[in-house]
């Protein structure tokens, strides 16, 4: 069965469709002869219009996608459409930060259920924040404190020593800092923290094991899907690709099966159908990503997997099921 497929996410011109799994997704739905659309998350509008759940609108274009580098897609024009009556799956593949801006359209978004499939959830979504949807499985972290107050983030620090700073929000690595264990610079970079966020932030040991890699897991309702292990490029500790680290190969220990073990039914319960989640050292959780998850196309690469299709599978049953 076709369907009509609305992606909400950033300027598809601007996209880097070596790695973006995004657009990863976007070839596989049109590989299955899926309908593309493609709107900016704040073209949204709702309308009461007497009925229920009101009206939800976005200013979008149909589109269709290639993989050719600086020629890879073609689009018509923009034009209004309903995303109850219009569209049948909306992907919800913005990046983050997970903000106001982030929580409100996910609300709006929620606005369709019953009509539309939104990928994942947006109601989860907004429950399931990477950094504190992953305090559910704390047995699985590293000793971990949130916090705003510097004198419990001084005592954390004389217990374990170098200790890494980030934002509760954060994402694709950006802001993580690690501050050695003689605690230089700690006030300072608190402040600035404190300044910046009105929320608290993270704290955990410096995990040295990092330089051997932070692995990315995919899970695909529930089920594995693929890794690859990201390592920190040169002068680095964090290795987040996004902020120049590199990929490699990799397979699961047995304590990570045991976590996606772990998560599964509550995965498959909350409708989070494309998840990813970072394991350091073979053992130790420390995100669970649902807002925009990535890394599909270098798993695909080194795995010679197809998960776009996988996730789409998982996409039509759920669909299905309405």
């Amino acid at each position: 069965m076709s369907l009509r497929v609305a992606v909400q996410m950033d300027p598809l011109e601007s996209i880097n469709i070596a790695g973006d799994s995004s657009f990863a997704l976007m070839e596989s739905a049109q590989a299955r002869g899926h309908e593309l659309w493609e709107f900016h998350v704040g073209t949204l509008a709702w309308e009461n219009d007497g009925s229920a759940q009101g009206r939800l609108t976005a200013f979008a274009r149909k589109v269709t996608v290639q993989r050719v580098e600086g020629n890879h897609f073609t689009a018509e024009k923009h034009t209004r459409i309903d995303l109850a009556q219009d569209i049948d799956v909306v992907l919800m593949r913005q990046d983050p930060p997970f903000d106001l801006g982030y929580i409100s359209a996910a609300f709006l978004l929620d606005r369709l259920r019953g009509k539309t499939l939104v990928v994942n959830d947006p109601r989860e979504v907004v429950n399931a924040p990477e950094k504190m949807f992953v305090l559910d499985y704390a047995r699985f972290m590293p000793p971990t404190l949130v916090t705003r107050d510097l004198a419990e983030v001084r005592r954390f620090q004389e217990q374990h020593g170098a200790v890494v700073v980030k934002p509760l929000h954060g994402n694709g690595g950006k802001a993580i800092f690690k501050i050695d264990a003689d605690g230089g610079n700690l006030s300072a970079l608190f402040e600035v923290f404190n300044q910046t966020w009105p929320e608290p932030h993270m704290i955990q040991p410096f995990l040295p094991e990092v330089s051997q890699g932070d692995k990315r897991i995919v899970l695909v309702d529930g089920e594995f899907a693929g890794a690859i292990n990201r390592k920190p490029g040169e002068g680095e500790f964090r290795s987040n690709l996004a902020v120049g680290g590199f990929a490699e190969a990799t397979e699961l220990t047995a304590r990570e099966e045991e976590i996606c073990a772990a998560m599964a039914p509550e995965l498959r319960r909350r409708g989070l159908v494309f998840v990813g989640i970072d394991v350091i050292g073979g053992k130790w959780l420390t995100e669970i990503n649902v807002t925009s998850p990535t890394g599909i196309v270098a798993i695909d690469r080194f795995n010679g997997t197809d998960t776009a299709a996988r996730i789409w599978e998982a996409i039509e049953r759920r669909h299905a099921a309405l």
